[in-house]
């Protein structure tokens, strides 16, 4: 596809967006000014002063995704109920300002999702599969059948991760944190090894206690046994032995040794590479 257009990936914590012509990026932008973090501004004071510059007199459409849609973000968007085809996803994009528009997000009963789902469009057309695993903040395991997402869960593995870091005895007095991919093994293989988490993460303060476990590594520990815990969980409540990642490229290498290990057949899109092309599966769709 070619043409001129913005797309924009606008979450809790950041904003980033890229500028289209001639159907190649000519600029990018990425912005600390996520939904949860705007203080004193409106969405649309942020859309005005750092976006709709790029749109210059020729209003160009702008397709923005994530919690920007959400009711603490620009307009509250409806959810789409699971099942549902993800090509329907053009006639259901939500208008705010003329050529302006946000994708709705998916809910099934007890879970929803806001972003993923655009990123989603883009990873079954470039990478089908019927199960996709999507690391981050909040995790989300999607089931697919037939072209549809049928149903998705989600685990608060990173937040649980930056809460017993930020605000539990675990994290309280250690120096800052550095990459040891001993310690991840080690817990990753803790978390595989003993998915039930209540009475195994306390492991993370004793080890250091006692000297297993250097203070600098314990972040890379918990990190290992939480995504362990993690996969072996939602292995068993899906029966799924095959997963498609979609996210960056330093945490699904996490989750790919613990999907590895776990015996699970493992392939993986950018999620940058995925939510570009859901963003031109959507404008196609709408020409």
């Amino acid at each position: 596809m070619s043409g001129d257009y913005i797309a924009v990936d606008w979450g809790s914590s950041h904003l980033r967006a890229w500028l289209y012509l001639n159907g190649q990026c000519a600029d990018s932008l990425q912005l600390p000014y996520g939904i949860s973090r705007l203080v004193d501004q409106t969405a649309c004071d942020v859309f005005a002063q750092y976006i709709q510059p790029w749109r210059g007199k020729e209003t160009l459409p702008v397709i923005m995704a994530g919690m920007v849609g959400s009711d603490a973000g620009w307009q509250t968007v409806p959810y789409l109920a699971c099942p549902v085809s993800l090509q329907t996803l053009s006639a259901q994009l939500f208008e705010v300002v003329p050529q302006v528009w946000i994708v709705p997000g998916l809910n099934t009963l007890h879970n929803v999702m806001r972003g993923e789902e655009t990123q989603l469009l883009g990873a079954m057309q470039l990478a089908p599969d019927t199960c996709y695993v999507m690391p981050g903040t909040h995790s989300k395991w999607v089931q697919v059948a037939e072209g549809a997402v049928s149903g998705f869960t989600t685990a608060m593995t990173g937040e649980l991760y930056h809460l017993l870091m930020q605000h539990s005895l675990i994290g309280r007095g250690l120096p800052a944190q550095q990459d040891d991919n001993r310690a991840f093994q080690a817990g990753l293989q803790r978390g595989l090894e003993s998915p039930a988490l209540v009475n195994r993460l306390f492991e993370a303060r004793a080890r250091r206690v006692l000297g297993e476990l250097a203070p600098g590594s314990v972040g890379d520990w918990l990190s290992g046994l939480l995504i362990g815990a993690e996969v072996v969980a939602m292995r068993s409540e899906l029966s799924v032995s095959q997963v498609t990642l979609v996210g960056g490229e330093s945490l699904c290498r996490r989750y790919w040794l613990a999907c590895e290990q776990a015996g699970i057949t493992v392939n993986e899109i950018a999620g940058d590479t995925a939510f570009q092309q859901g963003i031109r599966s959507i404008l196609d769709a709408r020409r």
